[in-house]
């Protein structure tokens, strides 16, 4: 779940990284970017806030129980089957079996990645890899059955009730399959937190990696962005940051 995710990074961060003096940026895609957003507002809580939080191409979890409301009637008359369906092992086993082939993740990839560019050997034995854990179907079972988790625009919300108020950017790839740009479009006039939205034409859900040339000018920016921020902040105080 996100909040075990999200404890896991925080802790993480608590043991392994020295945060005094240091500004934290948190960015995630897809599914990381619930979870950097969940992070931030456990960060919060320790008085630890992160300078600010990207998300790259953030999940919208359609199938939340909570979104059930938007979907057609037919997928919310089916929808007590879907759920009852994949809890069950014996339907599950196989069907993990089925995806986690190295051949069903490339013709994934191949939609993910629109332009095809970086789908080579490398990633697909890099995604496959953790597929052979113990353990692997247990998590793919716990995944697919994430049916009532935290959603990204109630945590924005919140981040934009908070103070001090931690920033949010946002970067899309515009031919994303899977996260519609135009809902990331709903989020940014909707919620005080989030300064921009750039969204990449051509590109698919993992841009910064489809295209790092593209993506790393525009991250390379925004952590400058805040550091320049820091730095007026600075100027007016004699204490100093």
């Amino acid at each position: 779940c996100f909040d075990l995710w999200a404890s896991q990074v925080v802790d993480f961060l608590a043991a392994r990284v020295p945060l005094h003096g240091r500004r934290l940026h948190l960015i995630g895609n897809s599914v990381g970017a619930v979870v950097a957003l969940r992070a931030a507002l456990m960060l919060q809580q320790t008085c630890t806030s992160p300078a600010q939080v990207i998300l790259i191409d953030c999940a919208q979890r359609t199938l939340d129980r909570k979104r059930l409301a938007e979907q057609p009637a037919l997928q919310r008359l089916l929808r007590p089957w879907l759920e009852g369906s994949v809890r069950q092992r014996w339907l599950l086993a196989p069907l993990f079996r089925l995806l986690a082939r190295p051949a069903f993740i490339r013709r994934v990839l191949a939609q993910a990645y629109p332009s095809g560019r970086h789908v080579d050997t490398e990633l697909v034995e890099l995604l496959h890899r953790p597929s052979t854990d113990p353990g692997a179907l247990e998590s793919f079972r716990g995944f697919v059955n994430l049916f009532d988790d935290h959603l990204a625009p109630q945590l924005l919300a919140r981040l934009s009730q908070q103070q001090p108020a931690v920033a949010v950017r946002m970067l899309w790839g515009e031919a994303d399959p899977w996260e519609d740009p135009a809902e990331a479009r709903r989020w940014a006039a909707s919620h005080a937190c989030i300064r921009e939205l750039q969204v990449l034409e051509s590109l698919g859900h993992c841009p910064h990696d489809e295209a790092p040339e593209r993506v790393n000018p525009i991250l390379l920016h925004w952590l400058a962005e805040i550091a320049e921020e820091a730095g007026e902040q600075a100027t007016g105080d004699s204490t100093g940051d």
